[in-house]
């Protein structure tokens, strides 16, 4: 071992002294900021006839898609949420989730269900709205939830004789809670074949 060519430095071997005044000076920084902790936050809110739920989080999270049971008859086959998307869309503070979902296919395209979820009393998500029933035999294309509203794309089949791999009529929805229900418009007005 080869000898340090700098001298032993007094600073380098602590004493007990040394240590006393480093754990002083620490309990003095905790205890300051201990008594710097910044104000509760208050709020104040107008009586009236718009007043949230009082058992509403501050920062609601939208209910997991993943957790809700889906109205599909699927022949023993599991669902898929295949997308989704969160907002406010009855203006309660409070998110939901829009999920497309469809029965797990081995193949071919299976149709799919458009459902509002929300959060159940045990945090499971439970399905208040079917926006698109899979009975009616349509497939998602576009889709998004933004500005309060759902819009999407359906893919449909005019008649039994189109094969289900090629459907050939496209409509475009959007949806908006108005009145207690969902309203669904066509924003553009067109449908394609």
């Amino acid at each position: 071992m080869q000898p340090s060519a700098v001298p032993d430095l007094a600073h380098t071997h602590a004493r007990p002294v040394h240590w006393l005044a480093t754990a002083t000076a620490m309990a003095a920084v905790v205890a300051l900021a201990g008594l710097m902790q910044p104000a509760p936050a208050t709020a104040i809110t107008e009586a009236g006839p718009r007043t949230a739920p009082a058992a509403v989080p501050a920062a609601a999270s939208a209910p997991d898609s993943a957790t809700a049971e889906y109205p599909l008859r699927c022949a023993g086959a599991p669902t898929r949420v295949v997308r989704q998307g969160q907002g406010d869309l009855d203006g309660d503070g409070i998110p939901e989730t829009v999920a497309v979902v469809h029965c797990e296919a081995g193949s071919g395209t299976p149709p799919s269900g458009i459902y509002v979820l929300t959060r159940g009393e045990h945090g499971t998500a439970r399905v208040v709205a079917t926006l698109v029933d899979p009975a009616l035999r349509r497939s998602v294309a576009d889709f998004a939830v933004r500005d309060g509203a759902v819009t999407a794309t359906l893919l449909g089949y005019s008649s039994p004789d189109v094969p289900s791999c090629c459907p050939d009529e496209r409509e475009r929805f959007k949806w908006r809670w108005q009145g207690g229900v969902f309203v669904r418009t066509t924003p553009d007005g067109a449908l394609a074949r």
